[in-house]
């Protein structure tokens, strides 16, 4: 064993070591006692802090990983049995700095440990330190003149979660200087929520499966109309994902070793760390569509290949958007410990101003003006949900799921971050709450207002005032399960409830905001009929075709009624089709359709918006997402219709089917087919393919598909763990993107 001397501390700490020394006599000494090992104990510590599938643990030589407020052990071979009466026995544990941090003592990221055993006075006198360590066992070993001695050491459970350094000092006799065993790789020390006392505890062992130990989920994509789950490969067990994480936090967030034990400010870091801003951070966001010098944020599948090659060079990586950010983040909280999942908003606002209102500006053609304000409704957007304690806040009110967002969105403290939010603030309108609870509440619940404007001079025109469209059908995946769980009760009331009303205006009355005080007297003052409908005698409904796929013509139905049973209605608008991205930014106009006539009493009328495929079709067009907007004025009334509706193309799904029964350790061969569903073909691809455990991504080559065709390809690969499994596949093409697939299967042993 290696002999040094780290961390000595500079005044006596246990002062019954002179007392020892005193007492000793020479009849007694059995000589020097010699540290011939130290055994981490990978199995045992592995399966009792279930860390067993990380990486590090699976090494040779492997690194510890262990949770902190929970026992662990070591094994101490030495050339004799440990005599409490002439050895003394001490424990170092020590931070592995991160680019030279301070450590030391007084900051609680340096820990001194005196041994108890059995028989000592010391195992009589606890102190109220939450570490400790004790002799347990000891016992010859298979060679002779051995012994192994197992020791006993609990952490803090609120210690750094950080690397830690370990080294066992010996005094034996009457010696004066210690002989110092040093631990041959640090051991990773994670936050634990099986641990009552951890600030990350949670009471449900089903959820610490789902959200702290799974390594593969889903994330919600597609529009209110239409959505679907993407298969993300978690994977914060793989190789260096552990190590990049802990890097961020010291070297990126620059948080602090002493600060790295408190769950909430590790929270917080990583979400300004994970994406690229000021020089440094993990992910370039990138909404323009074009991703020729990186990988396209659809082409990922997980969060490995990320993290890996940022570890490796320390250089961003190019590209993502929310969901990406999302995914990345869930890895680094759930291979910290922290309980995590993702959470998917559909139509969700997003305030640029802060008034916790959605304002839309449209020209006299119905043509919006994005120069007037930077408000936005996305398709969806994707965060992350952290389970915490906010001991922070004074109260236990606010425990629980909160809020995180590495999306570089809009800064908070000088930084592209967001959270941890409380999910319960945010439903009863605590807008005030830590931290940024005002953004998250608009993203759920903001009022959309469209506005008319007419030009210099002129006053705007309300023409629309949603106050139920944002927010609908947050979504997060099931546990123990490939299912949709809404959870869109945890974060507001029924819509038009009075308790609705309420947190509305508990948001309004604490936000402090000149725009949000003007729009308290649209909605509870004197002007809350500002916009009442007097054209009751035409209804207007916008109708689509459902289950339209990527490749076949679709069309757009505005059906109109004049319900007077004696008088004629002349109306006349427009109706725009544009591609959008899921972020609601507009790609191109596809086509705008005017119309003008006059109904007859109790008649109708339909039009019709034909869109064929090389209307909408583009080459590695992202997602096949529209926005539909119409809008009509009626002769003699005040009053205008206004209507924004999105509409998504389907995409074929790609079939996974086992070939044989799985069984651990053996090779497994899957099929994987779909339906080229274009009228042009595929002319190259390549399928990826992720895998539960300590597995690599798998990517296959596909050359050619011709329209209409039916592809399909065989492949093998290697559980890595018995039970439950999972594949998840994904095809990318320049002509199509986005077809998925996954399996579950059980492997036997």
């Amino acid at each position: 064993m290696e002999v040094t001397a780290p961390h000595t501390l500079p005044f006596a700490f246990w002062r019954h070591e002179e007392e020892r020394d005193n007492n000793i006599d020479n009849e007694d000494d059995e000589g020097p006692l010699v540290v011939e090992k130290i055994d981490i104990c990978s199995n045992e510590n592995g399966a009792s802090h279930r860390t067993d599938k990380y990486h590090t643990m699976n090494q040779n030589p492997a690194k510890l990983v262990v949770r902190r407020g929970q026992d662990f052990i070591l094994r101490l071979v030495c050339n004799r049995s440990i005599q409490p009466k002439t050895d003394t026995i001490w424990l170092v544990l020590a931070v592995d700095p991160i680019k030279n941090e301070w450590v030391s003592h007084g900051h609680n990221t340096v820990v001194y440990l005196l041994l108890k055993t059995i028989d000592s006075a010391s195992v009589e006198k606890e102190d109220d330190s939450d570490w400790s360590a004790r002799l347990e066992a000891a016992q010859p070993t298979a060679e002779e003149d051995l012994v192994e001695h197992t020791i006993t050491i609990r952490t803090a459970p609120h210690a750094s979660v950080s690397k830690w350094k370990l080294s066992v000092n010996v005094k034996s006799g009457c010696s004066t200087e210690p002989d110092v065993y040093n631990l041959e790789e640090p051991f990773y020390l994670l936050f634990n929520p099986w641990c009552e006392e951890d600030s990350v505890f949670l009471d449900d062992e089903d959820q610490r499966q789902e959200y702290v130990l799974e390594d593969m989920t889903l994330i919600w994509k597609g529009t209110v109309r239409s959505f679907y789950p993407y298969h993300w490969k978690v994977g914060q067990y793989e190789e260096n994902i552990l190590d990049c994480t802990l890097d961020l936090l010291g070297s990126t967030a620059r948080l602090s070793a002493t600060y790295r034990g408190n769950a909430i400010k590790v929270c917080r870091a990583l979400s300004g760390a994970v994406n690229y801003d000021r020089k440094c951070g993990v992910l370039i966001g990138n909404w323009s569509g074009k991703y020729n010098d990186g990988t396209a944020p659809s082409e990922w599948t997980g969060s490995v290949k990320i993290l890996q090659k940022y570890y490796q060079n320390k250089d961003p990586v190019g590209y993502g958007q929310c969901w990406v950010f999302a995914g990345v983040l869930t890895t680094m909280y759930r291979t910290l410990g922290i309980p995590c999942r993702i959470i998917t908003n559909f139509a969700s606002g997003h305030d640029s101003e802060g008034s916790l209102t959605l304002d839309v500006y449209f020209d006299e053609e119905g043509n919006e003006l994005p120069e007037f304000s930077r408000d936005t409704s996305w398709n969806y957007h994707v965060w992350n949900e952290v389970w915490l304690k906010r001991n922070d806040l004074g109260t236990s009110e606010y425990d629980g799921w909160q809020v995180i967002d590495g999306t570089p969105q809009e800064y908070s403290d000088l930084n592209y971050k967001l959270g941890p939010a409380p999910v319960k603030a945010v439903r009863h309108g605590a807008v005030h709450m830590l931290y940024d609870c005002a953004f998250v509440y608009a993203e759920v619940n903001a009022d959309q207002l469209s506005w008319r404007y007419r030009g210099p001079g002129k006053s705007l025109q309300l023409i629309k005032k949603d106050t139920t469209s944002i927010g609908q059908f947050i979504s997060t995946k099931a546990v123990g399960s490939n299912e949709r769980e809404d959870v869109t009760q945890n974060y507001k009331f029924e819509e038009q409830s009075a308790e609705a009303s309420s947190s509305m205006l508990r948001a309004l009355n604490l936000n402090q905001n000149s725009l949000t005080k003007s729009y308290q007297k649209i909605v509870f003052g004197e002007n809350s009929e500002h916009i009442a409908h007097q054209g009751n005698d035409v209804e207007f409904m916008l109708k689509f075709e459902d289950h339209v796929m990527i490749g076949e013509p679709f069309q757009i139905i505005l059906q109109i009624r004049n319900v007077s049973q004696s008088d004629e209605q002349t109306t006349r608008g427009r109706i725009h089709l544009n591609h959008v991205l899921y972020s609601g930014k507009n790609i191109k106009t596809i086509t705008s359709l005017p119309f003008e006539f006059t109904l007859n009493p109790e008649s109708e009328e339909a039009i019709v918006l034909p869109v064929h495929f090389d209307d909408y079709y583009e080459p590695g067009m992202n997602e096949a997402i529209f926005k539909v907007t119409s809008f009509a004025t009626i002769d003699g009334a005040d009053y205008e219709f206004f209507s924004q509706e999105n509409y998504r193309l389907r995409r074929p799904h790609l079939q996974l089917e086992l070939a044989c029964v799985p069984t651990y350790g053996m090779p497994i061969k899957i099929t994987a087919s779909f339906t080229n569903p274009l009228p042009v073909p595929i002319t190259e691809g390549v399928l990826n393919v992720e895998t539960s455990g300590l597995c690599k991504t798998l990517t296959i080559a596909v050359n050619f598909i011709d329209a209409g065709d039916n592809w399909d390809v065989s492949f093998e690969i290697e559980p890595s763990f018995q039970g439950t499994n999972q594949v998840a596949a994904k095809f990318q093409s320049i002509e199509i993107r986005d077809v998925e697939g996954s399996l579950n299967f059980e492997v036997e042993y």
